[in-house]
């Protein structure tokens, strides 16, 4: 992994100290956290999810000496009128706990992880419980808080797995991540898309940004007319490094138009006269239902969850 930071060393033992405890904490969408964190009794923090997950202000009496040390060790803490707040939220998935941005998650540099991060753990397991070909390289694109490269290392220790991203912030929480879930040995590369990168691969993994964010800022904005752009790229940049029966995994969201799809008519066009196999499949018929408010999608009926598998031939 390379050279970390004190800040990432505390980081890590915070995140072991929660291990420890025992914490659990699911990541729901930014509509559903301000709606729980609106009720009444929730304007301030009482337990370590509370902390950690919900993004609530606290009292430092509220939280064992070692935690709140560790956190100030590791810089995460900020002044709130009631006291303080983690600039970190805590999240779990299959057992492993993963660091990113702390609710509302507004800054250009900001860590994703929620809802959409489950289903694309959700598909990479399917597809590691189902396909046995060897893998020598993976590579997870746009790797955030580097859920996909993360479980590719666990699933395939063997491997070489690559987490690139152009944010250095989700490299620096991918580091820590992966030493908290085992797979260590994993590499983190600042790249846009595979620019950095060299070689073919036998799994190429992405959950880009698919919104139209009007602050565009990288961890939400997909670009194009309504966040298509970035998915798009992906699939144009995997076709040429995928190595012979290679795969690429992406989990993506689609603007519907009067029923039609135009990410897989456009996948659809790439793919024709080629012998590349895909499967595509739409996961979820509606997330972020609040974002058609928006005057980007005032020609969309609706926001779907898809993924798309694509093998190479060979």
């Amino acid at each position: 992994m390379g050279y970390l930071s004190p800040h990432q060393q505390a980081l890590i033992r915070l995140g072991q100290a929660l291990q420890a405890a025992s914490y659990r904490f699911t990541t729901v969408t930014p509509a559903t956290h301000a709606r729980i964190n609106s009720r009444p009794g929730h304007e301030s923090a009482r337990t370590l999810r509370d902390v950690f997950g919900w993004s609530r202000p606290f009292q430092e009496s509220i939280l064992p000496a070692h935690i709140f040390a560790l956190m100030r060790e590791a810089e995460i803490l900020s002044h709130s009128p009631q006291g303080w707040r983690s600039q970190l939220r805590a999240s779990t998935l299959n057992g492993m706990l993963f660091f990113h941005s702390a609710y509302p998650t507004e800054a250009a540099d900001s860590v994703f992880f929620g809802p959409d991060t489950y289903r694309f753990a959700r598909m990479l397991k399917e597809f590691f419980d189902r396909d046995d070909r060897p893998i020598q390289r993976a590579v997870d694109i746009g790797c955030g808080a580097g859920p996909g490269a993360i479980l590719a290392g666990v699933d395939r220790p063997q491997a070489e797995v690559f987490a690139v991203d152009i944010n250095p912030t989700a490299l620096s929480l991918t580091r820590v991540n992966a030493i908290l879930n085992g797979a260590d040995h994993l590499t983190t590369r600042h790249s846009d898309l595979l620019s950095d990168v060299p070689g073919q691969f036998d799994l190429i993994m992405a959950n880009p940004p698919y919104l139209n964010d009007p602050a565009q800022r990288a961890y939400r904005h997909g670009g194009g007319a309504l966040g298509e752009a970035l998915s798009l790229a992906i699939v144009e940049a995997a076709l040429s490094r995928l190595a012979p029966g290679g795969v690429l995994l992406l989990y993506t969201g689609v603007a519907m138009q009067e029923g039609q799809d135009p990410f897989f008519t456009a996948v659809q066009q790439k793919l024709a006269n080629t012998d590349f196999q895909y499967h595509y499949q739409e996961l979820d018929p509606d997330v972020f239902g609040e974002e058609l408010l928006e005057p980007a999608y005032r020609s969309a009926e609706r926001i779907a969850a898809v993924s798309l598998k694509i093998r190479a031939p060979g």
